[in-house]
């Protein structure tokens, strides 16, 4: 994908900066399927979603939307779309499955045919090096609390820009470390499922210090051209009320939800605050070695921004107990305990107005302000939209049709936020929706979805809803309908 500078629209018909790249994005866990082929071994979400209770139904990924073997048929229907570039993930324990060691060439010959078919089809392949498949036996050895992981993602970055570095121009080290050390090590709704707050701190730590030392090994490998950045999907975090305990609260949780990152990735340090509020649960002095926080801090290309919904806080009032009132949550599902280590006080709730399939709540303004707040902050740093989309209750009509219009109304708003930020000024260059189609939506199962094109699970027929004909409108035009 060649990055191009946003700028205020040319002409009245392409309300989007020309050049501006319009993608699609997927997960290898949620649509390769094919799990023990070809070398591949259980990833943390293998063992976790084939464990009782843990994921709806029981389902898992062993076989999700077959893309291992559909890639080319997949392919085609993001030329259908007109993609410009197609965001994947590669699954670790594809390429190295004991996460340790030379990488295991079958798994590379997936990811090399997948990049080759896409470049045919004038599609910029956009390379996710860690979408949550940590492999088994590196969780077994500690996961990412541990800090060697951090050394065995490097080691496992390089090996995936040796093989696709000739051919893949825009690299995405973690996806959501957020989710990966907090629904992941502090709530356990994700894999693997572990619910200890320290273990969440460590972990996010040492996604950081992976991510900082990824740069470094493909910065050694790839050609200087090549565009590297983080996708994170930072919180829009708002007071309740403009109390001082309200505003104390959302303090608190933009510090875990948003600066744990953005501190250290950004700005070259942890903010006091937050290891103000979790000194009682993490020694940061011997968790950040001396070095670290270089490491981390190396210089990025791009930042990608996942948004969905906002996240509305105010303080916990005296004697009040969250459990008991089932309409306000974090919006993270039903782990042993909060995602939020260092929250102690702070009562979650849900934004007002419609709500996806999901339960949470559409507010496309939240978009806009993170986008100019990331401006604001990081001036000059390229911003590309990297997930956003909604699940909603897809029905496909005797006729072979899914009439998606709250999809449609869902992407139309975003996209109308989006622009608003670029004509503030915000220097957006993309934007990749999720999902190309439906799929194996994580502890969801298959319940839930989120794609442009149907997918039947018993058969796997792709059939485009109408919210794909619609958007590839969008990327024809470079612009919303009826602003033309």
């Amino acid at each position: 994908m060649t990055a191009v500078r946003a700028e205020s629209a040319p002409t009245r018909t392409a309300t989007f900066p020309t050049g501006f790249v319009w993608g699609a994005a997927t997960a290898a866990y949620q649509v390769e399927g094919s799990v023990d082929v070809g070398g591949r071994t259980p990833s943390i979400w293998d063992t976790f979603s084939r464990t009782p209770g843990r994921t709806a139904g029981g389902d898992t990924g062993d076989r999700a939307t077959d893309h291992y073997h559909r890639y080319r048929e997949d392919v085609r229907l993001m030329a259908d779309l007109g993609l410009d570039a197609y965001r994947f993930s590669v699954s670790w324990p594809r390429v190295q499955p004991t996460g340790r060691g030379p990488a295991v060439e079958r798994g590379l010959d997936f990811y090399r045919r997948l990049t080759d078919e896409l470049l045919e089809q004038g599609i910029s392949p956009v390379v996710t090096l860690y979408h949550w498949d940590l492999p088994q036996e590196l969780e077994d050895a500690g996961g990412w609390p541990a800090r060697d992981t951090a050394a065995r993602f490097a080691d496992y970055t390089a090996l995936v820009a040796e093989a696709l570095g000739d051919r893949v121009k825009t690299w995405i080290t973690l996806n959501e470390p957020w989710c990966s050390a907090f629904l992941g090590y502090g709530s356990g709704v994700h894999a693997p499922g572990r619910s200890d707050w320290a273990d969440s701190l460590r972990a996010a730590h040492h996604l950081n210090l992976g991510h900082g030392r990824a740069i470094a090994a493909l910065r050694a490998v790839l050609p200087a051209d090549a565009r590297i950045g983080p996708s994170l999907n930072l919180h829009a975090v708002r007071p309740l009320s403009g109390s001082a305990a309200d505003q104390e609260a959302a303090r608190r949780i933009d510090a875990v939800g948003n600066r744990v990152f953005t501190g250290p990735m950004l700005k070259g340090g942890y903010p006091e605050d937050l290891l103000a509020d979790t000194a009682h649960l993490v020694d940061w002095q011997q968790l950040v070695q001396d070095g670290d926080l270089a490491e981390i801090a190396q210089p990025v290309d791009l930042l990608g921004l996942n948004y969905y919904t906002p996240t509305v806080v105010s303080a916990l009032p005296p004697g009040y107990d969250p459990a008991a009132d089932g309409s306000r949550d974090d919006g993270h599902g039903n782990g042993t305990q909060s995602p939020w280590p260092g929250s102690e006080g702070v009562l979650f709730h849900k934004a007002p107005g419609e709500v996806t399939e999901m339960g949470w709540p559409i507010d496309p303004t939240g978009l806009t302000d993170l986008l100019l707040d990331l401006h604001r902050e990081h001036p000059g740093l390229p911003l590309l939209v990297t997930e956003n989309g909604a699940a909603f209750e897809d029905t496909l009509t005797p006729d072979g049709a899914v009439h998606d219009a709250e999809r449609i109304a869902f992407l139309h708003a975003h996209l109308a936020a989006l622009r608003a930020a670029i004509t503030a000024g915000a220097d957006v260059r993309g934007y990749f929706l999720w999902s190309l189609m439906d799929n194996f939506e994580w502890a969801y199962g298959y319940a839930k979805r989120f794609g442009l094109y149907h997918v039947d699970y018993a058969t796997q027929l792709r059939t485009a809803k109408d919210s794909a004909h619609w958007y590839a409108e969008v990327i024809r035009r470079n612009a919303l309908p009826g602003t033309e």
